[in-house]
């Protein structure tokens, strides 16, 4: 592989790499939670058992379906569930 290649490969998994950790940063924010059963079509904030990747979700108000909001608001939300980290 030519030198050129090499450096194109690594500039680009170092672009991923920075956009993955900048996103897992803004979504692990304080003061925010993970709340279920209110997220729009294609508004999620990340993938659940069905998908992988956030702005999959393919229909309105679906259980499994999450986004983050900030802390005290997703019990305030008529059929939302806050969701909490599995021990």
């Amino acid at each position: 592989m030519k030198n050129a290649n090499k450096l194109a490969i690594g500039a680009i998994a170092g672009l991923l790499t920075l956009g993955l950790t900048s996103a897992t940063a803004l979504a692990a924010k304080p003061g925010m939670e993970k709340c279920a059963g209110v997220v729009k079509a294609g508004k999620n904030d990340c993938g659940t058992s069905v998908h992988a990747c956030a702005g999959q979700a393919t229909k309105d108000a679906d259980a499994s379906e999450w986004i983050y909001v900030p802390t005290g608001t997703c019990e305030k939300i008529v059929g939302a569930k806050l969701v909490t980290a599995k021990k």
